[in-house]
């Protein structure tokens, strides 16, 4: 998650954010969750718990460096992805591009693969998770690789494992699931997929970007102050069957810092298409060599994909 824009970047942002309007109703007005209401914790997907924390911690490695846009342990990332998807039997679109930032040329590559709806093939959900960090840096206390565990391996990883998960549990409405390159130089992934996405009538973004650590055993949903229906669907939880705490907010109105134009979904945003941003707030590791996989609360780490998945499922079966 780029928290640190330079400044011309900071004014586009938050002068898009003092205009920013209500989005286009493009859901149900009466889209109330009901995964939960009658069963207690998690029911409905199944996520493996070990499956995904295998990945997050390769993901997360030192043998990634970082995994820095263009760079080799960037590319091993990619690569470790792609055959993942393949492996899973998954058909997998890569989508280069280019782009220049302070005097530099980068090239990167998002990583696609798309589940088609048995019901809606023509409609489409969008899930996203930024797969570059920072890659190796000034050092602190010794250790210059900035493994990204949290930012966003954590991310990454559950993306992964939701592909297949919905491969093997067709969704009713078709998904994109995106492994989007170079958010850490400014959402650049994000940019060129919706600029560049044709004619796909893509009704929703559900964004990961950092969910694995919190001491409070809380994950955030950012992006509800902007569609009304997602905020009902999501007052429709009863959070007592939760274990873990769920909060609405980091959209611009409760006095805490806005999210909304800090990740991917930004770009889905400003194109009119509804967002759910899932993340956590900043620790004390972020973008510092410290964010590493030791640090992960495994438990709460698996409950919020859990959580994630069947928000997506529940969502995928009223759209």
């Amino acid at each position: 998650m780029p928290f640190k824009f330079v400044a011309g970047f900071i004014f586009i942002l938050f002068a898009w954010n003092l205009t920013a309007q209500d989005l286009p109703q493009k859901l149900p007005l009466d889209l109330k969750s009901t995964v939960y209401q009658n069963t207690v914790g998690f029911d409905g997907t199944h996520i493996s718990k070990e499956e995904v924390l295998k990945h997050l911690e390769f993901l997360s490695s030192d043998a990634l460096l970082g995994r820095r846009t263009g760079e080799p342990g960037n590319i091993e990332a990619r690569n470790y992805i792609v055959d993942y998807f393949l492996s899973k039997g998954l058909e997998v679109l890569l989508q280069p591009f280019s782009f220049e930032r302070r005097g530099s040329t980068y090239d990167a590559v998002n990583v696609i693969t798309t589940i088609k709806g048995t019901e809606n093939p023509d409609q489409y959900i969008a899930i996203t998770a930024h797969y570059d960090h920072v890659g190796v840096g000034k050092p602190i206390a010794g250790d210059s690789i900035y493994n990204g565990a949290d930012d966003n391996a954590s991310g990454t990883a559950a993306l992964m494992v939701m592909a297949n998960y919905f491969k093997e549990n067709p969704p009713k409405n078709s998904l994109i699931f995106l492994a989007l390159d170079a958010e850490e130089l400014g959402l650049q992934g994000a940019k060129y997929f919706v600029e560049n996405k044709g004619d796909q009538n893509i009704l929703l973004n559900i964004n990961m970007d950092m969910i694995s650590r919190n001491d409070t055993n809380e994950i955030y949903v950012a992006g509800t102050r902007f569609t009304t229906s997602l905020k009902n669907y999501f007052d429709a939880i009863p959070k007592d069957k939760l274990p873990i705490k769920v909060s609405l907010g980091h959209d611009g109105l409760d006095g805490k810092s806005n999210w909304t134009t800090q990740s991917d979904h930004f770009h889905f945003y400003r194109n009119n298409i509804p967002f759910l941003y899932f993340g956590v707030q900043d620790h004390d590791d972020y973008h510092k060599p410290s964010d590493t996989f030791d640090k992960i609360p495994q438990d709460f780490y698996h409950n919020v994909v859990q959580f994630i998945a069947n928000t997506i499922a529940d969502l995928d079966s009223k759209l």
